[in-house]
């Protein structure tokens, strides 16, 4: 097991340079930053020259990115256009963003986990057409009707929740838009808990469990379900980091200062040094959840084993 992680520790290493090279080089094709500070007014020569000076923007794109990963490593991600420096932003987005995340996926693997069992036990019953028909409705409705239809009826027609969302918001405030985010992350992960309990339940383990007259409800949680949820894991740790990149949609409709929200703000003023510094974060985010899945491999099926 240690070897395994000290491998995957080390092959994470080039992963993580040429996944923030080339979201370096996307950003800074975007177009001039300089330009959007100045407005709808074209900078004048000595003023945009100045400033590209000042954020370092006038050297070579190779040099630029070798000194931004030189400074990355010191934990400085650079300086917004505004002047702020790009980690005070990250300790106000990230606390919320990451609050907004875990009830998304509490939501994934409470509910989730619940319906695919119940219909995959079920399978071809009634309580198993109606999952389906109602997770099909979910992954076909983008997530913006679904959060302006909610924020909609809870917070305007109803009063039960608040239009926007607050920074400092208790995890009690955050739960419609946690159902929001994770959604359509929900409905597939009650599908594919279905599809891999039903397949499972056909497994020579499962008919000698069964002939030696275990329990249903052990048969269920020790042999059946944990070997089952291993695709349902890898799901959800993949969807740890597209969960926090991708609440833009969520964040803005409820009116949260998240990560999403400083990406798109970023995005609108191409501010590359916000965009960069986030996605940075969020890559490593990607990487860690992808080993910590990896290891939870071992965990529920004995016969896995890492050299």
């Amino acid at each position: 097991m240690g070897r395994y992680v000290v491998r995957r520790l080390l092959q994470m290493i080039p992963v993580f340079l040429g996944a923030t090279l080339l979201i370096f080089l996307m950003v800074n094709v975007m177009g001039d930053p300089i330009a959007g500070l100045c407005g709808e007014r074209a900078c004048d020569p000595a003023t945009a020259a100045q400033l590209k000076a000042e954020f370092g923007l006038d050297r070579p794109l190779w040099q630029q990115y070798a000194t931004y990963m030189g400074n990355v490593f010191t934990g400085d991600f650079g300086t917004a256009f505004n002047g702020q420096p790009v980690t005070e932003l990250m300790a106000t987005a990230f606390p919320v963003t990451i609050r907004l995340t875990i009830v998304a996926i509490v939501f994934e693997i409470v509910v989730g986990v619940t319906l695919g069992v119940l219909t995959g036990m079920r399978r071809g019953r009634p309580v198993d057409t109606a999952v389906l028909l109602l997770t099909l409705v979910v992954i076909s409705v983008p997530t913006f009707v679904t959060g302006l239809v909610l924020q909609l009826l809870l917070g305007v027609e109803w009063g039960w929740i608040r239009p926007s969302v607050a920074p400092e918001a208790p995890f009690s405030r955050l739960i419609v838009p946690g159902l929001v985010l994770a959604s359509v992350s929900l409905a597939y992960v009650t599908r594919l808990t279905r599809t891999s309990l039903a397949e499972n339940r056909r497994s020579d383990y499962i008919r000698t469990a069964v002939a030696k007259g275990l329990p249903r409800h052990r048969i269920i949680t020790r042999h059946l379900l944990r070997t089952s949820l291993i695709p349902v894991i890898t799901f959800i740790g993949t969807d740890i980091g597209a969960l926090m990149g991708g609440a833009i949609v969520t964040e803005r409709i409820f009116n949260i200062h998240g990560v999403g929200f400083q990406l798109y703000q970023g995005i609108l003023r191409q501010n590359t040094q916000t965009v960069v510094g986030f996605v940075t974060v969020l890559v490593l985010v990607f990487l860690v959840a992808n080993l910590l899945v990896d290891l939870l491999y071992a965990v529920l099926d004995p016969r896995i084993r890492y050299v």
